[in-house]
């Protein structure tokens, strides 16, 4: 299942629709070479309800062809639902405007979403239109020449410029933290940051990533000593909202090939002072 993310593998193995050599997968257990690994599409729809379309959920769209649909997600607007047929997140917005999203993607709760962004954080979200679209469009975002940029007010006063390029892992009973250069199956990871803005005490970046890791931005940002505003978990000031926003994302059209840059309007806290 090219694209298919690490989150959405775990949850196809425990809802029941993996088999390895005709039998039910079992978490943490070992392959061999040679063994068969199956996914059973109606095991897989019978035990994982699709996401619950939400015309409630207001959609700021961004740009929208017969491939994918770019909205602008509000800060405390959760990407998709952790389980069962809830409302109130991006994906079953998109769901109600864009039915055919619903379908789009192997885990029917995404709503076609070929990324994610943390519930705090604001910014563009990306979804394919089609089951199709969806492996070509997420391989797109993770190409080489893609790129995502953030933009994230932090505590400190950080150099002109920097790069954190330590692998990140996930730690935690749920892997709902990560940890620079540790945790368990760390992968690599780049953040490059420039300064905008000097605010006293704060500082606000610019920060530029290729594909993107779980809470790369904020774990690499406060490993160097720059914890966002906002981020207690990784050691940020307490603050009414996180100052993350994912700004624009950059990458080549999975049908045209042509480049396309997409942005969202930038927080209050994000703007640059006259």
């Amino acid at each position: 299942m090219p694209g298919l993310s690490i989150a959405a593998a775990r949850r196809l193995v425990e809802s029941g629709a993996v088999r390895v050599d005709g039998r039910p997968a079992r978490k943490g257990a070992r392959l061999a070479a040679g063994q068969v690994v199956e996914v059973d599409d109606e095991a897989l729809a019978a035990r994982r309800p699709g996401v619950a379309p939400d015309p409630d959920v207001a959609l700021d769209v961004l740009y929208s062809d017969d491939t994918l649909v770019a909205i602008a997600k509000p800060a405390g607007l959760p990407s998709h639902p952790l389980a069962g047929k809830l409302t109130g997140t991006a994906a079953s917005g998109l769901a109600a405007r864009f039915p055919e999203c619903a379908a789009a993607s192997p885990d029917p709760r995404e709503g076609g979403l070929v990324h994610r962004l943390d519930t705090a954080t604001s910014g563009v979200l990306v979804a394919a239109r089609s089951a199709g679209a969806w492996p070509a469009l997420r391989a797109a975002l993770g190409a080489p020449d893609a790129e995502k940029t953030y933009l994230a007010e932090v505590a400190g006063a950080p150099p002109a410029t920097g790069v954190a390029d330590q692998p990140i892992g996930r730690v935690g009973r749920r892997g709902d933290r990560v940890r620079v250069g540790g945790g368990r199956r760390p992968l690599a990871a780049r953040t490059a940051w420039e300064v905008l803005e000097r605010r006293g005490d704060r500082t606000l970046l610019r920060v530029h990533l290729g594909a993107g890791r779980a809470h790369q931005v904020r774990a690499h940002l406060a490993a160097a000593g720059f914890p966002i505003v906002g981020d207690p978990k990784y050691g940020g000031a307490e603050a009414p909202e996180l100052h993350l926003h994912a700004a624009s994302v950059r990458f080549r059209h999975p049908v045209s090939g042509e480049p396309i840059l997409i942005a969202a309007p930038p927080p209050a806290w994000a703007i640059i002072a006259p």
